[in-house]
């Protein structure tokens, strides 16, 4: 639930993962749409549940249901888990270059709470920009865990096309075996 704090301080969404979890999207910070549905890339033209659909078979797209929940259950059967880097932050609308005052996750146990975790997404530079936090939170010992940047999926990214967009998302996706 969408928690404020002050007047322009957030606190993200809970992350979306399994046991079986092989290959984790790491976002920034849920934009304004997002946190008001409570939902992972809830902006109607942010590009993450299209380039999941066309990479992942059968998705809820196939079927003509669209509720987040059924998306979410159908991503997690996919092996594929959502977070953001930051748990908290202070900010006005939703570019990344407005967070100030961001409070990171916590990392730690990941590798414990996903044990078939192979591979950390980056959606976007913000969320690469702390890459290095996020190894050292899995930094038990043979983690083995890859770290990638893909483009961000977000409509303020309007100089990617979806086409250029999902050819990077589907490189990732093919090194784990999931498309």
């Amino acid at each position: 639930m969408l928690k404020a704090l002050s007047k322009t301080s957030l606190t993200a969404l809970p992350p979306l993962l399994s046991a079986n979890t092989r290959l984790l999207v790491l976002g920034s910070f849920p934009g304004v749409a997002s946190l008001k549905a409570q939902q992972y890339y809830g902006h109607p033209r942010n590009r993450f549940w299209p380039i999941m659909e066309a990479l992942l078979p059968a998705g809820p797209g196939n079927t003509g249901t669209y509720s987040y929940q059924n998306r979410s259950k159908w991503l997690l059967e996919k092996k594929v888990g959502l977070w953001d880097v930051y748990a908290a932050c202070e900010r006005e609308g939703s570019l990344d270059g407005n967070i100030r005052n961001a409070l990171l996750n916590n990392f730690s146990g990941l590798k414990i709470r996903c044990p078939d975790l192979q591979a950390v997404v980056h959606n976007g530079a913000e969320s690469f920009r702390h890459s290095a936090c996020v190894k050292e939170g899995l930094l038990e010992a043979g983690c083995g865990v890859q770290f990638h940047k893909a483009p961000s999926t977000s409509p303020a990214n309007a100089s990617w096309s979806f086409e250029r967009k999902l050819a990077a998302w589907r490189d990732v996706f093919e090194r784990y075996g999931l498309v």
